[in-house]
């Protein structure tokens, strides 16, 4: 039998048939990139939809109805040095009748309905501004003082000044107030500022984040300071010194099983160790971070681990070639290669514990708080619990509120995100 009788005949490229085969595997390739198109297109969709809807019902808590009061308090019987026993309720509610002509003819009703068109702080507003800025005392200045919620809610189309009065949160006789201040120019809805730099409030046109972001940002302080170098050492410790046996094996599972662990059990955790054991504050930053940094930890160990390996094993072995220790081959050389990737794991670690609510609410971070927490061991909110607090009121001005917060937190995401993207391509070195 000769040579040439065993060999395979030769293909031939150009028959039908394989071309039929190239046409086959091409409209394959063609497919799945339109089932990836597709499935893109839906992500963003779903996305575009989340964002838009948020942002129409939530975009009118980024501005407030005010209105513009000229009061004179050169002649009000205030004490410079005493300024808060003066008859602020009084001064501001004169002030008041005077932006409206016929004043003196009103009922004692109808002024009770005019002054419900202004917020029930009004007085403390005044006041706290005279505080900062005694000079107020001395003539006539203009003080932005914020319209109640359902004349706020009016004043942005919320109400239906059409439908009969008892159908509506605002009477006939505060309609036609407000008209008549509206002719005179006085009212405005200027960039609620005041949705940054005030503290919750149970009135929604005063309500503000001020104090669930110092909350939230004191907890991803303590979080940080408590996750990153433990975790940093933990993974260290687990990829270059740890002996490779059963108990090692057990510790590498169960960190990676935490990685999955619902963030109420975390929570839980935090309830009864931190609460229970440790008796720490409720609602302190403090106990908010260490039960943020346990859900954090898992994460920046696996991402520190993962940086580690990806460092060349002849960076190590060039320093230990040189008379490096081991501690210091890893320390000098490794880690810093590494930092940028566990920097980056870090970030997004700390946005997923940004949006956690359950573990918080579980160690009572919902509590109703006026001012924002001047350090870890006060009580506070956080930016999640905030949303849920709103979320669950019954008040309309809260709807739109709860969706800006909604927005905001967002907003603090992707920013952290961004961060940790940037930090990668400015400082990640391909090998």
């Amino acid at each position: 039998m000769s040579v040439a009788a065993t060999l395979p005949e030769p293909v031939n490229w150009q028959s039908d048939a394989m071309k039929a085969r190239r046409k086959a595997r091409y409209a394959a390739d063609r497919r799945l990139q339109a089932y990836g198109m597709i499935a893109i297109f839906f992500a963003l969709g779903f996305l575009a939809i989340l964002v838009g809807t948020l942002t129409a019902s939530g975009y009118k808590a980024f501005v407030q109805t005010k209105a513009s009061v000229q009061l004179d308090l050169s002649g009000a019987d205030i004490d410079a040095d005493n300024l808060m026993d003066a008859n602020w309720r009084g001064i501001v509610r004169n002030g008041l009748l005077g932006q409206l002509d016929g004043a003196a003819e009103l009922s004692r009703q109808d002024q009770r309905e005019y002054f419900n068109l202004f917020t029930s702080s009004a007085p403390y507003i005044v006041r706290d501004m005279v505080i900062r800025n005694p000079a107020l005392l001395e003539g006539e200045a203009v003080y932005d003082i914020p319209l109640s919620d359902p004349l706020d809610q009016l004043a942005k189309g919320e109400i239906d000044r059409d439908l009969p009065e008892s159908r509506r949160r605002v009477s006939d006789v505060q309609i036609g107030f407000y008209d008549r201040l509206d002719e005179r120019g006085i009212i405005s809805q200027p960039f609620n500022w005041g949705l940054f730099t005030n503290a919750d409030s149970r009135f929604p046109e005063l309500a503000g984040l001020k104090g669930a972001i110092s909350g939230s940002f004191w907890a991803l302080l303590v979080c940080f300071l408590i996750s990153f170098p433990v975790g940093i050492a933990a993974a260290i410790y687990l990829e270059e010194f740890a002996p490779k046996n059963r108990l090692t094996d057990v510790i590498e599972i169960n960190i990676n099983n935490l990685a999955a662990v619902p963030s109420v059990v975390f929570g839980l955790l935090g309830l009864a160790v931190f609460l229970g054991w440790f008796g720490l504050p409720r609602s302190a930053p403090l106990v908010g971070g260490m039960v943020l940094s346990l859900m954090t930890l898992p994460t920046i160990i696996i991402v520190t681990r993962a940086a580690l390996k990806s460092v060349p094993s002849a960076i190590r072995e060039a320093a230990l070639g040189i008379g490096a220790s081991k501690h210091e081959a890893i320390l000098h050389h490794n880690l810093p290669l590494a930092m940028p990737t566990i920097l980056t794991g870090t970030i997004i670690g700390l946005a997923q514990a940004l949006g956690e609510t359950a573990p918080l609410l579980l160690i009572g971070m919902n509590a109703f708080i006026t001012s924002d927490p001047g350090g870890v061991m006060e009580a506070s909110t956080a930016l999640p619990t905030q949303i849920y607090i709103w979320a669950d009121s019954p008040e309309r001005g809260f709807v739109a509120r709860t969706s800006a917060a909604i927005l905001v937190l967002l907003g603090f995401l992707v920013l952290m995100n961004t961060a940790a993207i940037l930090l990668r391509n400015r400082f990640e070195r391909r090998w």
